[in-house]
């Protein structure tokens, strides 16, 4: 194993995240795809958590998955809400158990049911409890286009630099404009924060899909991005190609600046993301 932090001090890291399966057969979905982009050799694999906790144990047998049955670093996401502090600890125990060393640490969606009964309510609370429990290399999520709940922009860079000088490394939602990533780095410099910022890319496989996340996240869909997919969304072939595109086009802005890495949304798919990987021609430093 090794901890991200590790792999960053390195050089630049090029990673997948995953979605946890819901069901026996989306889990053996995942397993392919998993072995499919497997020799691609990326420096890491996320696996996200559902609102409130909801796939917890699903994030955990991915996680275990990856781990146990490939030759990839494993980071399971971490959230704040619907779980106890007893409950998160006894997860981050159970991971290093299982010879884990990095986790995600989010202040996670509200349950889509019913009240939150979380004892946390920040991502740097899980930080304390993560250093406490296991001395993990703990990573943060930043929004490009600030957190959908900040209050301001000077809130949201103010809130995040704190995050950042207690964690390793930070990983962006994704965006569709490079520009907000640099603007987001140079927001952070002013504040005197150097932690490693891993930007995103979502390659489009599903109209509607991206345009809900993006519009969970906070992020602005253009109109130049409308207008290219236009009358398209039954086009499965179509909208692939073009996510392809737009995802390889924005790597290359944001490599042409040397970030700390990439981090690439699969949606569970092998086609597009290996695409992208290839177009870019990533490697990780141990590929």
């Amino acid at each position: 194993m090794a901890k991200i932090a590790d792999l960053l001090a390195a050089g630049p890291t090029y990673s997948f995240e995953f979605p946890p399966p819901r069901n026996e057969e989306a889990v053996l979905h995942q397993q392919k795809v998993l072995l499919e982009l497997e020799p691609l050799g990326p420096s890491f694999c996320s696996v996200t958590y559902g609102a409130g906790g909801s796939t917890r144990d699903n994030t955990l047998e991915s996680v275990l998955y990856i781990h146990h049955h490939t030759s990839m670093v494993a980071m399971p996401h971490l959230t704040c809400v619907g779980q106890t502090r007893d409950e998160i600890e006894g997860l981050l125990i159970r991971y290093r158990e299982e010879g884990l060393e990095n986790v995600l640490a989010l202040a996670g969606d509200p349950p889509l049911e019913g009240p939150d009964e979380g004892e946390f309510t920040y991502a740097v609370e899980l930080i304390d409890l993560a250093r406490a429990t296991c001395d993990f290399s703990v990573g943060v999520a930043a929004f490009p286009e600030v957190h959908p709940k900040s209050t301001s922009r000077e809130s949201d860079r103010r809130h995040l630099a704190d995050k950042l000088r207690l964690a390793d490394f930070a990983i962006t939602q994704f965006f569709w404009t490079a520009d907000h990533y640099f603007r987001l780095i140079d927001e952070l410099d002013a504040l005197g924060v150097d932690t490693p910022v891993i930007p995103s890319l979502f390659p489009i496989i599903n109209v509607a899909t991206a345009k809900r996340f993006t519009a969970l996240n906070g992020a602005t869909w253009p109109q130049w991005l409308d207008d290219r997919l236009e009358g398209l969304a039954d086009n499965a072939q179509e909208v692939r190609k073009i996510g392809v595109e737009v995802a390889t086009q924005l790597g290359q802005e944001l490599l042409a600046q040397d970030p700390p890495g990439l981090h690439i949304y699969t949606t569970n798919t092998s086609a597009a993301p290996k695409e992208v990987w290839q177009n870019l021609g990533l490697s990780s430093q141990d590929a």
